[in-house]
């Protein structure tokens, strides 16, 4: 006993508290399974376990240049702030999990639980009606992140392997589920292309896929709409964010004022002006997202490789639940912008308004969810009802992204670490999801799993063609 006692001892203090040997582990045995060369296991090992350190460089850059601004609003003007964006929610709650004495180890056992349930729903989709199989991995980690710290910070009581089960029963019903809602609307889309949407708002493709026919006209759509050649300067990644954070920070650290960052920060030496660094440290968001971003990319490359192989084993047949940018190739070019400025005009309308009412946060916008989220809805809504719902549903979800953000963010205590997951799916569900179970407990809970069980079921049963719907063609 005493044996097995110190060896899951030495497993939980060296691997479990280490989460870049904890998904190195899973890649190499998920690679073994699949009957791959032991030097390619090794291989994946390796990349896996390297990608996640470097994650971990770029979080560590992110807090250490952004959390001094952030904490001089407070200081100054006794206001929060955050940031609405996937990679600084998961920042921020790798910050909240340390401060409770915990690693993001849970949040990958609750991966593992998740993708194994959408497995089951799809492998039994004959009972629960669920087609499609979640792989967009990188995702799945941000998404898997935050329901790991909105379940231990509602349930403290179960901030264990139990609690780890019960976020992996969410994700995985929410993987499924929701991915299943988007198999009409984006085999309207591109004439059948044989894949759904994994990503950050299938909620919400279904919701746009529902209204837009009734606020605008198909036929006037943005085919007929032609948008500056210099707004694509705002397809690349780095571009967007620099300008963004230049935008939002730049304007913070005026307001600090000069003396003000040089108290704060004595690497801001009296030979550097003040714009100069301003545009430094602003430019060192995108430097620090960009860090993250590839190590994010590293492991979860070899983390998919390994999750899709044996899912393509086990479930041949089933639809893949993909990155939105799989449908940008079936919409006008423009559309992608025109969703993009459209919702930036909602988030910053909304922005303004937290200032003016004296929100006790500010939301500051990242790029993942203005660009990504606002893109795609501009997509479905054109789809259905032309240029007039595709401006006022990425308008809307602009300044849901901001107003429910800056709720959920306080309601969950993200605030304290100054990030918030931001895409549209994490205001239309996730804060809801948390509220009823901080006022229900465990039956809140039990409540949730029910809804998402049921929701496929009544999709078959409302679907035309059931037969087309069990093919994926509805």
């Amino acid at each position: 006993m005493n044996i097995l006692l110190s060896c899951f001892e030495w497993f939980a203090n060296n691997i479990l508290q280490k989460p870049e040997f904890f998904i190195g582990i899973i890649v190499f045995i998920g690679y073994l399974l699949l009957k791959k060369p032991i030097y390619e296991c090794f291989a994946g090992f390796v990349k896996a376990t390297v990608g996640y350190m470097i994650l971990n460089v770029g979080a560590v850059g992110l807090v250490s240049t952004f959390r001094p601004i952030l904490a001089g609003l407070n200081d100054r003007f006794h206001l929060d702030a955050a940031v609405i964006d996937p990679y600084f929610g998961l920042n921020a709650v790798n910050a909240a999990m340390k401060s409770i004495g915990l690693t993001t180890s849970w949040t990958m056992i609750a991966l593992l639980v998740g993708f194994v349930l959408n497995i089951l729903l799809v492998l039994f989709r004959k009972f629960t009606k669920v087609r499609t199989l979640f792989i967009t991995g990188h995702i799945m980690v941000q998404q898997a992140a935050t329901v790991t710290w909105i379940v231990f910070f509602i349930f403290p009581d179960f901030r264990n392997v139990t609690g780890a089960i019960m976020v992996g029963v969410l994700t995985g019903l929410y993987w499924g589920v929701t991915s299943n809602l988007t198999v009409g609307p984006t085999q309207r889309l591109t004439g059948n292309a044989g894949f759904a949407i994994g990503h950050q708002q299938m909620i919400a493709v279904w919701l746009t896929d529902k209204v837009a026919g009734k606020l605008g006209d198909k036929e006037k759509n943005l085919d007929n709409i032609k948008l500056p050649k210099w707004l694509s300067i705002f397809h690349d990644n780095i571009v967007a964010t620099g300008t963004l954070m230049l935008l939002f920070f730049g304007t913070i650290m005026v307001i600090l004022g000069e003396d003000y960052m040089r108290s704060i920060n004595p690497e801001f030496t009296a030979t550097t002006s003040f714009p100069m660094y301003i545009l430094q440290q602003s430019l060192m968001f995108a430097v620090y997202l960009a860090i993250l971003m590839q190590g994010v990319r590293m492991f979860v490359a070899e983390l998919t490789n390994s999750f899709q192989g044996i899912s393509n084993r086990i479930l041949p047949g089933a639809l893949p639940a993909v990155d939105c940018a799989a449908t940008y190739n079936f919409a006008p070019p423009n559309a992608i912008l025109f969703g993009f400025i459209a919702g930036a005009i909602g988030q910053f309308i909304t922005i303004l308004g937290l200032i003016v009412f004296k929100s006790p946060v500010l939301i500051i916008t990242g790029f993942v969810p203005v660009f990504f989220d606002n893109a795609t809805i501009a997509i479905y809504a054109n789809k259905r009802g032309g240029t007039r719902a595709a401006l006022i549903c990425s308008f809307v979800s602009g300044v849901l992204q901001v107003a429910i953000s800056a709720f959920a963010v306080m309601f969950v205590g993200l605030y304290k670490f100054g990030g918030w997951h931001g895409n549209i799916d994490f205001e239309l569900y996730w804060p809801w999801a948390a509220v009823i179970m901080d006022k229900l407990g465990v039956i809140g809970y039990a409540i949730l799993v029910v809804l998402f069980l049921l929701v496929p079921i009544l999709q078959y049963r409302r679907a035309k063609n059931k037969e087309a719907y069990e093919q994926g063609l509805e």
